[in-house]
């Protein structure tokens, strides 16, 4: 009888993919498994899907991509015959029981075992049971060089399928669990009380291993950990940052207890915020094939952040940054503008949109004669401002970023065809004062990777003022919104918690403030049906998290 081993080295491949690019995510793996043997290890673990790259939708429905997947994973296994770490790894397969959500096992050249997701989330951001059909049946662990694993496949632990009992009644001596599990603030206490359910209830310790980067809207933040048989954090991987970082495990009695593995600290709230919108913005610039981009910078706080973001994902090299006056910009505005732009060190130009918005006006001067001057003719200087961005953006190859906070965007406090204008918003679900929050809190930090310059990159006065479109003389936003503290939090309530008009009422709110601000939030939905793609920060962003009706009667009136 061959002895167990005693020992068992697990990498974990916390790395970026790109959907789509099977054969860029492959060589990944490659690279990976190569770093993960000369650190000795015995297996490497990836992450959801990796070689499709996740989370690839449609993709799933063509027969093509179902092929090139499948023969990356077995030119992925052949490579296993050198002897060295076995593998791990997510990609969709096509049987008999139908298109699943996968994984093979590799080892000694050849695949050893495949295994299918069984609960499929069919919620928020996720709508698998579109393209994958759930395996047709629990299969047990897998027999790994002696060691029975059992690889449940991410909502497999989240749902209430009794997986992980199943596993650990058919013998698993440890989970290793790939996932695909977006960022949203304070996601990773979510997980970890998820895990620690599943390792009180099965009585074996668990790997979490999670994607990293950005995939459009969605941000995967990697930070992936274990939860030992004890309930206690056996490790915990960096978050935001990609790293193939090797786990020992020692078979101690009936139990495997990691023995060594890394003990990252995972940022705080408006750091872990910031970097997300950083490493969004990155991977849709890059992944997408921009070489630079252009945005409108206006002396308020949403450009000047959004600046700020720009240049520490992709360089000061990389943005470049217009300001567009008329005769309501202020003299505040144009310095803060220009102080932004040379403490970031960014290219900045200005021009002037006084003769496009006169020459508009000039000649729908028929058609608008006896009529009262008013929005249409702000929103004409907004919409010359987008026309001469996306004109840049023609003429140069740069993707215009778009920089519409949360709180705009829920009442439509945007002109579509004008500052909705853009390939990206990377502040697209924050509200106004956490803008605000993160715009100090920048000030005083450089997030790891940044690209840009320490020290103030958004001018006091920027954060200081109160903000305001300058569309009209002396225009400020609580003109005709109540105080950005208070429409936060109605928002909040109202998009993030679903709560009704009396609940909100009954924190403290006035009642004509409230159904005021949900009727301009249902009538404002056919303009986020247009917007920008933006980078998920709450629990619930517009787009994939929230669909409602742009038809829509339907009021709170209690």
């Amino acid at each position: 009888m061959t002895k167990k081993p005693d020992i068992l080295r697990i990498a974990i491949a916390q790395l970026n993919p790109t959907v789509g690019d099977v054969a860029g995510n492959l060589a990944k793996a490659r690279e990976a498994r190569a770093d993960a043997a000369r650190q000795g290890a015995d297996l490497v673990l990836y992450t959801e899907l990796f070689l499709a790259g996740y989370p690839p939708e449609d993709l799933v429905l063509k027969p093509a991509f179902l092929k090139t997947c499948e023969r990356a994973a077995q030119e992925f296994a052949a490579d296993t015959a050198d002897g060295g770490p076995g593998v791990i790894i997510g990609t969709p397969l096509k049987r008999k029981s139908g298109t699943h959500n996968s994984i093979i096992v590799a080892d000694g050249g050849k695949i050893i075992a495949e295994r299918y997701k069984l609960d499929l989330p069919n919620y928020g951001e996720f709508d698998e049971k579109r393209v994958f059909q759930a395996g047709p049946e629990l299969q047990g662990p897998v027999n790994f060089r002696g060691v029975r694993l059992g690889i449940p496949i991410c909502e497999d632990i989240w749902g209430d399928v009794a997986v992980c009992e199943t596993l650990a009644e058919s013998g698993a001596e440890m989970l290793l669990v790939p996932n695909g599990s977006p960022y949203y603030r304070a996601k990773i206490d979510v997980r970890h009380q998820v895990v620690i359910k599943q390792v009180i209830e099965c009585g074996l310790p668990m790997i979490y291993a999670n994607q990293l980067g950005g995939q459009d809207e969605l941000i995967f933040d990697g930070a992936s950990f274990a939860i030992g048989a004890d309930r206690t954090l056996a490790f915990q991987m960096s978050q935001f940052e990609d790293a193939v970082d090797v786990t020992i495990w020692k078979r101690q009695g009936d139990h495997w207890v990691c023995s060594e593995g890394p003990m990252s600290k995972i940022p705080e709230r408006e750091e872990a915020d910031y970097r997300a919108c950083m490493l969004g913005l990155r991977d849709y610039v890059n992944k997408n094939g921009f070489k630079n981009v252009v945005l409108g910078l206006s002396g308020g706080i949403d450009s000047a952040i959004c600046a700020a973001l720009a240049v520490d994902a992709l360089g000061e090299e990389r943005l470049r940054a217009v300001m567009m006056p008329y005769r309501y910009t202020s003299k505040d505005s144009l310095k803060d503008a220009e102080d932004c732009a040379r403490a970031l060190g960014c290219r900045y130009d200005i021009v002037p949109i006084f003769e496009p918005v006169e020459g508009f006006l000039h000649t729908l001067t028929q058609l608008f004669e006896g009529t009262k001057e008013g929005i249409t003719e702000e929103n004409l200087q907004s919409r010359a401002r987008g026309t001469i961005l996306m004109a840049i953006s023609n003429k140069f190859g740069s993707m215009v970023v778009t920089t519409g906070n949360k709180s705009e965007m829920s009442v439509g406090y945007a002109t579509l065809y004008g500052d909705m204008n853009g390939g990206f918003n990377p502040i697209k679900d924050l509200y106004k004062m956490q803008v605000y929050a993160l715009s100090r809190w920048r000030n005083s930090h450089v997030p790891p990777g940044a690209l840009g310059p320490s020290g103030e990159v958004i001018p006091k006065n920027i954060i200081d003022k109160a903000p305001s479109a300058e569309l009209r003389e002396n225009q400020t936003d609580q003109d005709s919104l109540p105080p950005y503290p208070v429409l936060d939090d109605i928002l909040e309530c109202l998009v993030e918690n679903e709560m009704g008009v009396d609940d909100i009422v009954a924190r403290g709110h006035d009642r004509a403030t409230v159904t005021r601000i949900e009727h301009l939030l249902y009538i404002a939905e056919y303009k986020r049906r247009q917007a920008a793609p933006g980078v998920k920060i709450t629990r619930k962003n517009f787009g994939r998290d929230r669909r409602y009706p742009i038809t829509n009667r339907f009021r709170d009136r209690g």
